[in-house]
Formats: C-alpha cells, structure tokens, sequence
C-alpha cells in the first residue's frame, strides 16, 4: 500500500512537471537547462522530447493507481486519450498544426488530474466512504429503535436492502416505513447507498 501511494504521488508531481516542461513553458526551461550546463535544449526536440514524453507516461500510471483506490473512472477516460493525442503529436502528425495535439494532450492531463485530486481528497476524508457510481457513499449509519430509543452505528450494505433489523436491547424486529425502501432509510441517520446514489430503492 506504501509503495502504491508513494507512486501515486509521484505520478502527479511527474503531470506537473510534464506541464513545466510543456511546449508554452520549453523557453524557460531551455534557458534554466543551459544555465546549469546542460546545454542547448531544443523547443521540441531532443532530450526535452523524451523527457516529455517519460513524464506523460508517469501521470498517466500515478492516474492508474489512484482509480485502483477510489474507483472513479472519469480521470482515467479523460488523461487515456489526452496521453495519446501527445504521442500522436510528436509521432505520427506531420503537418504545421502538430503543437496543437501536444497542447489539447497537455490541457486534458492537467483536467485529469485535478479531478484525480478531488476524488482522492473525497476518499481519504471518509474512512467509512466508499465510491459508488461515481458517487462517494457514505456506509455508516445510526440506527434508534423506535421502541426502546436504543442506538447503534451500523455499517450499511451495498449489494442489496435491509428490510429487517434486530434491536440488541429490545429484540424487536424493526421493519421500514411505508415509502421508505429499508430500515436505514426509516430509522437511520444516513439514508442508504441507493438512495445517496441517486436511486428510488434498492
């Protein structure tokens, strides 16, 4: 898990430096290069070429292993294509308009990974969260007994409805309201992953 995060992170910190050294900002770094010895750094060629491309690749695969830990897909359906119109650009077009493919491929990383960024800020703010749908789903619920006032935190389930529950105080078997689609929604205080999903019932 250690390792998973530490590349995780490393893939974002390499989208940022992928727009360091993105065609608007070769100049700079063109100038920062040879300040430090390394010598003339060719617009779009050359090492910077590569070094580009290297860190495409690393935003991409650190997009990779954040989805595998929130399960959100939009990121990855947006930087997948995004990644590809950079190696497009550098690869197989030969017209005048070929930066034009390494902007759009940069602009959709960058949107990526901001939304990459919310989705992981959503899903380490909630131990008890879990995506759904797209949707962060909150699992956790307290259930009062309406017979004896009895209250207990309960962890929800995601395949399917609770139509009954036990009170461990009382014993009585509490059932939904009418409308209500299980005893979550009747009694909890947070209503269950379908409904939060956008559902009518589970």
């Amino acid at each position: 898990m250690e390792l998973t995060n530490n590349i995780d992170k490393f893939g974002t910190a390499g989208l940022f430096l992928t727009a360091l050294l993105s065609p608007c900002c070769f100049p700079l770094f063109a100038f920062v290069a040879s300040a430090l010895g390394f010598g003339s750094a060719e617009l779009f060629g050359g090492w910077t070429m590569w070094i580009f491309q290297a860190m495409v690749l690393v935003s991409v695969a650190g997009l990779y292993f954040s989805y595998r830990k929130h399960r959100c897909t939009y990121p990855l359906f947006v930087a997948i294509p995004s990644g590809l119109l950079v190696f497009y650009g550098y690869h197989f077009n030969n017209s005048d308009h070929w930066t034009y493919f390494l902007y759009a491929g940069m602009f959709g990383l960058f949107v990526a990974t901001l939304w990459n960024y919310k989705r992981n800020k959503l899903h380490r703010s909630c131990d008890t969260c879990k995506v759904i749908d797209g949707k962060t789903v909150e699992l956790e619920s307290e259930i009062t007994c309406p017979n004896c006032g009895h209250k207990k935190k309960e962890m929800m389930p995601t395949d399917a409805c609770q139509f009954f529950y036990e009170c461990e105080n009382c014993k009585k078997i509490l059932k939904p309201k009418q409308g209500d689609c299980c005893v979550y929604c009747s009694y909890g205080t947070v209503k269950c992953p379908s409904i939060q999903t956008g559902k009518d019932c589970c």
